[in-house]
């Protein structure tokens, strides 16, 4: 079946405070529910402190341009996702602060946890040895019953996906705090990077039982969309997204989940859909560089190539990550740009080498890049060792992915076929991970299989890369159609 549903009870729609008029809700509902897949990762790390008291009937911010100082404080304390200009205001607060204050454990973990933020936000790993000295400062001011400060080194070894110290800390904070919501929602995060996807989701049915407040709700919501897209369960991902953006407290928080419900709609296939969040999402946070991503994406599927190298390249500017540099590289590539292209590898391998100096892991979006753009034998190093470290789908789909392309599909198909497994947590319907499965299956002659898996990418998003869908039907064609069945349509 496509769509599973989740469990009765485990719906947080009914809890939705109504702080917005009953007209914006819908619209909200009825944008975001047309998506039907989910999002990746999580968006909201800062999560320190119990959130002030906030009315029920309190107005919703009325303009996207959140002040910086206060407005960012509350996002940090309460656990949602923080407007830029405001993150950097409240460090530069807390710094000040500290410099007459320094035996103040909390305000240590609050700015440790700040500068995970800002260098998750802004993909400048220099952010994340600051993160480290003023947790780490924190807890020698308050060695024992500090879980703000633990719940910042989770997030900051989130961060550098470092999933298996993430797990430590969290754990160690759960125990200090058993019921502090947010470190709920780091451990989900931890446990999927490991791959162990029963931990995360008993995890999540852990903080849904928790009485939350309406501020936090939102952003419990998008976390368990989160994990619903992993399994597969794509209306109830849409649903908790849809309410979380309906409910949300601030222009900023609004649109992080904006633009997950558009990496909702791009996973469908729905372009059009996905390009309304995006634009949405970065009318709301202009600093929302994932949903400029989001727009090259979509817009390069709509064969507005120019537009989308100029989206890419405002993203790739305020968030020059490794994974959008690789993006825009292929986007390059596929214009024939090759020179432009061979920028962006450049470019993401400087980052990658910058962000290692950082203590951040980037052996998966290397992996990728060497798979199919340098040297597939070195991808394959990389990806078995992160695989031992971190065995996540993402990971096996990369390394069964490396093996083909270095040269041996046998055991590529073990580990292309792991991703793709529900039994072993791979229940997201990924266009591109078929496509890999299916691909080492042609070339194992397994004709049947690889016609399936083939037809079943291009029928969930026909436009899932500017270069591999245009593979995909290439070698469809080329299997012909099965006797008896009639050719696949998308």
């Amino acid at each position: 079946m496509e769509n599973e549903q989740s469990r009765p009870g485990t719906s947080l729609v009914t809890a939705v405070p109504r702080r917005r008029g009953r007209a914006l809700r819908r619209a909200l509902v009825a944008l975001l529910t047309s998506s039907v897949a989910g999002a990746g990762g999580y968006v909201g790390a800062l999560m320190l402190l119990p959130p002030p008291d906030r009315p029920p009937d309190q107005p919703p911010v009325p303009t996207p341009a959140p002040a910086p100082g206060p407005p960012a404080l509350t996002s940090v304390t309460a656990g949602v996702p923080a407007a830029l200009p405001g993150l950097t205001a409240l460090i530069g607060d807390r710094e000040q602060y500290l410099r007459t204050h320094p035996r103040d454990a909390r305000a240590w973990a609050t700015l440790g946890t700040a500068y995970v933020e800002r260098g998750r936000r802004t993909a400048d790993a220099v952010n994340f040895p600051k993160a480290e000295s003023a947790l780490q400062a924190s807890l020698r001011e308050q060695p024992t019953a500090n879980a703000e400060a633990l719940d910042g080194l989770t997030a900051l070894a989130n961060a550098r996906r470092d999933f298996g110290e993430a797990k430590r800390q969290g754990e160690q904070a759960l125990e200090l705090s058993p019921k502090r919501w947010t470190t709920y929602a780091l451990l989900i995060d931890a446990y999927t990077g490991l791959g162990d996807y029963e931990a995360a989701r008993g995890t999540l049915d852990k903080l849904m039982q928790l009485r939350t407040s309406p501020a936090d709700r939102p952003a419990v919501m998008a976390r368990a969309s989160a994990v619903y897209r992993d399994r597969g369960w794509r209306e109830d991902a849409a649903a908790q997204l849809a309410d979380a953006a309906a409910a949300a407290g601030s222009p900023a928080e609004q649109a992080a989940y904006l633009e997950r419900a558009g990496q909702l709609a791009w996973e469908r296939g729905d372009r059009e859909d996905a390009l309304r969040h995006f634009e949405a999402a970065v009318r709301l946070d202009p600093d929302q560089r994932a949903a400029l991503a989001g727009q090259g994406r979509v817009l390069a599927a709509l064969g507005r190539a120019e537009e989308a190298v100029n989206a890419y390249v405002l993203a790739v500017a305020g968030q020059p990550s490794p994974q959008y540099a690789l993006e825009l590289g292929e986007l390059y590539q596929s214009l024939g740009r090759t020179q432009e292209a061979r920028s962006q590898f450049d470019l993401l391998r400087q980052r990658a080498a910058q962000n290692a100096a950082g203590g951040v892991d980037d052996a998966l979006v290397v992996g990728r890049y060497e798979a199919d753009h340098g040297d597939p034998q070195e991808a394959v190093r990389r990806l078995r060792d992160e695989w031992q470290r971190q065995p996540g789908i993402e990971v096996a789909d990369a390394l069964g992915w490396a093996l083909y392309r270095s040269g041996d599909p046998q055991e590529g198909l073990e580990y292309a076929a792991k991703a793709t497994d529900k039994e072993k947590g791979g229940g997201v319907r990924s266009s591109l991970y078929l496509f890999h499965l299916g691909t080492i299956e042609r070339a194992l002659g397994d004709n049947s299989s690889a016609r399936r898996h083939l037809a079943e990418a291009l029928q969930i998003n026909p436009h899932f890369s500017p270069t591999r869908a245009a593979e995909a039907r290439t070698a469809l064609q080329s299997l012909g159609t099965p006797p008896n069945e009639p050719a696949p349509t998308w």
